[in-house]
């Protein structure tokens, strides 16, 4: 198995951060084969999807998760920035990985899909992510 972690920096905003390229980059480095790409957010307080950038829908997925889990007082986990614990209930409906098959060394993902960081946590402008493939 190869592995390699990145660092992304996020800022401090929410973000809907694209990965794509770097999945890209990760493959190209193990070379032109079938197997599985596996992502992994080794953080407490992120998440990964598999979703359509550019048309909105990032923006869309940013603005179901503050309706979802709103930035407010209801949260018991209450360190960090107000309404922080909502960012670790995020992995409980953003899971922290996502596995693609590839074949001849690129991603099987559709016309329109995008692998990307999804990061609600203002408080932590940096975030790791694990690329891992398994040859088949």
């Amino acid at each position: 198995m190869h592995s390699e972690e990145i660092e992304i920096r996020t800022g401090s905003t929410e973000v809907v951060h694209e990965l794509n390229a770097e999945c890209e980059r990760f493959l190209d480095g193990v070379g032109g084969s079938d197997g599985l790409l596996h992502v992994w957010v080794p953080h407490a307080t992120a998440g990964l999807a598999i979703i359509e950038t550019g048309a909105g829908s990032d923006d869309d997925l940013l603005t179901a998760l503050r309706d979802l889990l709103p930035a407010d007082n209801r949260w018991r986990h209450r360190h960090g920035s107000p309404g922080h614990g909502r960012d670790h209930v995020l992995p409980a409906v953003v899971p922290p990985y996502a596995s693609i098959p590839v074949l001849g060394g690129r991603m099987t993902l559709g016309t329109w899909q995008s692998v990307c960081l999804v990061d609600t946590n203002t408080d932590n402008p940096s975030r790791h992510v694990r690329l891992s493939f398994l040859a088949g």
